[in-house]
């Protein structure tokens, strides 16, 4: 005798009753896939993380451009969206190093937006 059908997780209408209509060949291709989604996803969250903590600027810095009056909060910038934004130097040409936010925009590119140039005497921005 068949057992009673498993409960479902809590997931949406519009992705639960078309699961529920699968043959059992299409739902275990539906699990393959799902596995292999999560482990990719797993992946880049954890280069996502490796790239900030590499290049995201020290304590130090931060208050360096805070006592310069600054803002290092990513909600007063318009297009800085992302919630896991954070502020990196980048060297434009030899000598011209830059603040920049930036974060990742989609799954395989990033976005930056300037905030300040790192030596405040410097004014070509």
């Amino acid at each position: 005798m068949a057992e009673d059908k498993p409960e479902s997780p809590d997931l949406p209408k519009t992705l639960l009753e078309p699961l529920e209509r699968q043959s059992p060949t299409r739902l275990e291709e539906v699990s393959a896939y799902a596995r292999e989604l999560a482990r990719w996803k797993r992946e880049r969250e954890q280069e996502l993380t490796d790239a900030q903590e590499q290049d995201s600027i020290s304590d130090d810095e931060q208050a360096k451009l805070e006592a310069r009056g600054i803002s290092t909060d990513p909600a007063d910038y318009d297009d800085v969206t992302a919630s896991r934004a954070y502020i990196t130097i980048k060297e434009t040409k030899p000598g011209y190093k830059y603040y920049y936010w930036q974060w990742r925009s989609g799954e395989d590119s990033w976005k930056n937006q300037y905030i300040a140039p790192v030596d405040p005497k410097d004014t070509t921005s």
